[in-house]
């Protein structure tokens, strides 16, 4: 696989605060505020599941990694694709690019290796053709339960691990139940169209920043990697865009001169 980092043209100027110095010191601010990392990709595409696993290894090793939010964004290899039990993932494969279904096993086998390498197991045996929109809409789902990551690892090993049809309405409310979501509101967001929007959202998104291939992750709209890459390029590109972004959003300390206050509690002294 490549390396690219990629330097966006877009980058957004930033205003630093600056505090007035008056005695004691007192709080910071800033501190709720954290480097955003965005990432495209496809719960039907195996090495955006192997790129997972080694951003989290990456971002393991990072000490500032409690400063940074991480954001998972929609993005379809085969948005037109119909959901279709009747057939192999790897005929699928040989018809829709032309090859040989053995020449598409050797691709599952050489993913299928590369996942092992990091502790995953993929079954391409097992796997189903399925076309990933209503799985894209369940995560935005879950972001909005605070659940995103959850959802995201739980969608990834079903359709890879265990041959799940991750299209499949009451497939997708057992996993999100499985994971703390509420399986009526689940049942009642896949019955309707919502999230449709947001999905449609974040590929023209992708469109707009250039993105043709998954995994693709960006770094405060400034540096890109793309692709599965080791942990260590990774790291490199958190430590460089974090470091940029520090210094345009410091912690600023306040310096506070004590006085007499009232407290909410209604305590004045």
């Amino acid at each position: 696989m490549r390396f690219i980092t990629i330097l966006i043209s877009l980058i957004i100027s930033e205003s630093v605060f600056a505090a007035a110095v008056f005695g004691q010191s007192g709080e910071s601010l800033n501190q709720g505020k954290k480097m955003k990392i965005e990432v495209w990709s496809d719960v039907v595409c195996p090495f955006c599941y192997i790129g997972k696993k080694k951003f989290e290894t990456a971002l393991a090793n990072f000490e500032e990694r409690n400063n940074v939010e991480f954001v998972w964004k929609s993005f379809q290899l085969n948005p037109n694709v119909k959901t279709n039990l009747n057939i192999s993932l790897y005929q699928h494969l040989a018809d829709s690019k032309g090859i040989s279904v053995e020449q598409a096993k050797g691709m599952g086998g050489h993913a299928a290796q590369m996942a092992t390498s990091v502790g995953l197991t993929m079954n391409f045996d097992k796997s189903v053709v399925a076309n990933s929109f209503n799985a894209h809409r369940l995560i935005h789902f879950a972001k909005e339960n605070g659940l995103q990551h959850e959802m995201k690892e739980r969608l990834f090993k079903a359709y890879f691990t265990e041959g799940k049809n991750i299209d499949d309405i009451e497939m997708l409310i057992s996993l999100g139940k499985e994971i703390g979501l509420n399986a009526e509101e689940v049942k009642a967001v896949l019955e309707s169209d919502k999230y449709a929007d947001a999905v449609k959202g974040d590929v023209k998104e992708s469109q707009q920043l250039g993105v043709t291939d998954v995994p693709f992750f960006v770094f405060d709209r400034k540096y890109a990697v793309s692709g599965a890459q080791d942990p260590a390029a990774f790291l490199e590109t958190l430590e460089k865009s974090f470091s940029e972004w520090r210094t345009a959003n410091p912690t600023v300390k306040l310096q506070v001169k004590e006085g007499p206050v009232c407290t909410p509690d209604k305590v004045c002294e």
